[in-house]
């Protein structure tokens, strides 16, 4: 690009001095006469004038462009940004994750903390207190300034422009082309919309923006390695990958990308695969993590997702408080199990509808009263006797849980598991005189947080395993849910493989209710950062994978993967009804099919010069090669790997998650018609600009006729059906 405007700007100064040769005063190189001295200056005062001034905006462009463009993307992102008074699409949750941070409250999502802390923060600084609940379609309140914390989330998507015009200067394009791709950013309807409003993805296509940014100025840089420049981009680049990361695991493609060119980076260069932008990643997304634990210390409507130990440390919590600290027979508890994500053991009526048809044991995720279990002595040994002396439960000890709410046995026999076949199945049976030695388990302690005596259970600290005394399977609840007729409740089953490592074979007691015994200090005990870390993420993983699509449910919003690059559907983001701001999330066509041919076209064209490479022809230089490779093919690169996951993935999708992938196509795009115009721009370069000028009017001319969606429209949405080009467009019903 920088070439390109020295070339031009010198073919200016050229002109000029042609200007100066044939106006030397009185004379012309045959002796003749020139103009009069007035008609000279005339001329020399227009028409240099005039091309002086070409020149500086031609000098001056990397400047003035970048300007002009993040000032229409600010337009275009902000206007009548508060028009619609009411919690729109997915505000209706991350609203309220930003509302838990500002009450300090302790909640559960599938997404890493940093983007919703963000969204705390616009509330924070719009004097927001967190007390609004983020209904789906309700008002917001006069006291909220949403439409500051909407400003707040679309100034990362406004600055998304600007970054995606410096990727394509540092990916080599040329001018006309970077001013393409930086309008396919900008006009980029579903880009536009979806920044407007209290979310995500504004943030997470920010952090994707300068990731490649940062990317391309480090490769641009890979002769000059080591250089503190190089070392700057170095450090940015881990840190822009490390808040992607840290909004959205989606991030994690970003980081693929980039440790692939690393890795080829620096193999040629040293042979050595280390990579520092690595640890570097690592450090920004676990500090996102810190900052989570250390801002929600108050206890929330996510607590069941952690470790009991860690809920004992929330302020305001009842896990563990006044619960004695030592087990007894007669003892009244919840038992935690340990695995990532793990809930507490749980029974309720309900039957098994196959198998043993006996009660249901399952493990639950909220505070219940079905979650409470008596510890009761084993049928060889005296009936428990509420006079008789205190008998602490031991490791080693073979017991009885009954459950509390139906007085029923924690129960296994020799039947598959109805999910995990290859488990016994594990019900509630019989009752306190009634029943069998399958009723017994067998403690053993694995270990305790706070003592190495393992003569005693203790509370919250002391992690045990129960072992079925009769089959010698263990009690295990992993992260396999259970059909509808379950309630989708997590399965526990018994299994048969005896690993003292298997987490979720693990136990411990929550909550302690014993007359009998004094109260207990359950903040005592700290649980370690790193633990509590791997914890929530693995809980996280979990829970992310269970959200498949329910066969029962219709979901009118949900998508395919498929529909995406062709845009064959939109998603409508509230209501449909006259009288609400209705918003519908749409790609502009230009960008969204000129990006997808543009993928099949840069495959045809490696094709073709592999097979003339074959063939024996040198249609490429070196310095092309390199091109194709760093400024075609990792666009290309990082399209497959944020669109590929999701081909394969289970869960639910939507439209957004085609964004960060679409990025990629868009820059695949730009380098489409760079490399494609390379002869114009050689031979013609007002035909070059003739056909960027087609490209630029086709894309603003769609962004403008699609401007409703994204602006907001307001009435009898039938007034818009000349915007319905399909039927999987919505937009009028």
């Amino acid at each position: 690009m920088a070439a390109n405007g020295t070339g031009q700007a010198t073919a200016f100064a050229q002109d000029g001095h042609d200007l100066r040769r044939r106006n030397v005063a009185g004379t012309t190189s045959n002796g003749s006469l020139t103009d009069s001295p007035v008609d000279y200056d005339e001329k020399k005062i227009k028409k240099p004038q005039q091309q002086s001034i070409l020149a500086v905006l031609d000098e001056w462009e990397f400047l003035i462009a970048p300007l002009i463009f993040t000032a229409l993307s600010f337009f275009t992102r902000m206007y009548k940004i508060g028009l619609s008074p009411i919690v729109t699409w997915d505000e209706a949750h991350f609203g309220k994750f930003g509302s838990h941070y500002l009450k300090r409250e302790f909640y559960f999502d599938v997404h890493p903390p940093l983007g919703k802390m963000l969204v705390g923060l616009s509330g924070y600084l719009a004097g927001y207190n967190g007390s609004f609940e983020f209904k789906s379609g309700e008002t917001y309140p006069p006291e909220l300034n949403y439409t500051f914390m909407r400003i707040f989330n679309a100034t990362f998507g406004a600055l998304c422009v600007p970054l995606a015009y410096f990727t394509a200067q540092q990916l080599n394009f040329r001018r006309p082309a970077i001013w393409f791709v930086t309008l396919m950013v900008l006009c980029e309807n579903s880009y536009a919309t979806i920044s407007r409003f209290i979310l995500l993805d504004s943030m997470l296509l920010f952090f994707t923006f300068t990731t490649v940014l940062c990317w391309s100025r480090f490769h641009q840089l890979r002769h000059e390695s080591f250089s503190p420049e190089w070392f700057l981009w170095l450090f940015l680049n881990g840190i822009s990958i490390g808040c992607v990361c840290s909004v959205k695991w989606v991030g994690l493609f970003c980081t693929a990308l980039v440790g692939l060119y690393t890795v080829e980076d620096l193999w040629n260069k040293f042979g050595d695969l280390d990579m520092p932008v690595v640890s570097m990643v690592y450090s920004v997304y676990m500090f996102s993590f810190y900052i989570h634990f250390l801002v929600l210390e108050n206890s929330g409507p996510g607590d069941a997702q952690m470790s009991s130990l860690f809920q004992a440390n929330l302020r305001g919590t009842e896990v563990g408080k006044d619960s004695p600290l030592e087990i007894a027979y007669g003892s009244r508890a919840t038992l935690k199990n340990m695995g990532y994500g793990g809930g507490l053991l749980h029974s309720h009526i309900q039957t098994y509808p196959e198998g043993s048809q006996q009660q249901q044991v399952t493990c639950y995720h909220h505070k219940d009263a079905n979650n409470d279990w008596f510890f009761y002595p084993n049928r060889s040994m005296p009936e428990y006797d509420p006079e008789a002396p205190l008998k602490y439960v031991a490791d080693k000890d073979i017991i009885r849980l009954i459950h509390s709410q139906t007085g029923r046995n924690l129960h296994s026999h020799v039947m598959g598991a109805p999910v995990t076949k290859a488990d016994n199945e594990v019900s509630c049976y019989g009752n306190i005189t009634v029943g069998d030695d399958k009723d017994h388990w067998t403690v053993e302690v694995v270990n305790d947080a706070a003592s190495s005596d393992r003569s005693k259970i203790r509370t919250l600290t002391t992690a045990f395993r129960l072992k079925h005394t009769t089959l010698g399977c263990y009690l295990r609840a992993g992260n396999v849910n259970l059909p509808q007729w379950g309630f989708k409740q997590i399965e526990v089953t018994c299994t048969k493989q005896n690993k003292p490592r298997d987490v979720y074979t693990h136990w411990n007691v929550e909550s302690h209710w014993n007359e009998k015994l004094p109260a207990g200090d359950p903040g005592s005990y700290k649980s370690p950062f790193f633990r509590d870390f791997v914890h929530l993420n693995v809980a996280m993983m979990t829970s992310n994978n269970a959200l498949v699509p329910d066969p029962d449910k219709q979901d009118d919003l949900a998508s395919q993967f498929w529909q995406w690059p062709i845009l064959h559907v939109g998603l409508r983001m509230c209501g449909w009804d006259d009288h609400i701001v209705k918003y519908f999330l749409l790609g502009n066509p230009a960008v969204y099919w000129g990006s997808t041919l543009s993928l099949g076209l840069i495959g045809a064209m490696v094709v073709w010069y592999i097979v003339r490479w074959q063939r024996g022809y040198d249609d490429l230089t070196i310095k092309d090669v390199d091109f194709i490779h760093y400024s075609g093919l990792y666009p290309v690169l990082g399209w497959f790997l944020h669109y590929l996951p999701f081909v394969a993935m289970a869960r639910v999708t939507y439209v957004h998650h085609y964004y960060p992938a679409l990025y990629f196509a868009i820059l695949t795009a730009g380098f489409v018609v760079n490399w494609f115009t390379r002869p114009l721009a050689r031979s013609n370069k007002n035909v070059e600009w003739a056909v960027y000028g087609v490209l630029y009017a086709l894309v603003i001319g769609l962004f403008i006729l699609f401007k409703a969606i994204v602006f907001g429209m307001e009435g009898d949405n039938k007034q818009w059906r000349h915007l319905k080009w399909f039927d999987r467009w919505r937009i009028t019903d």
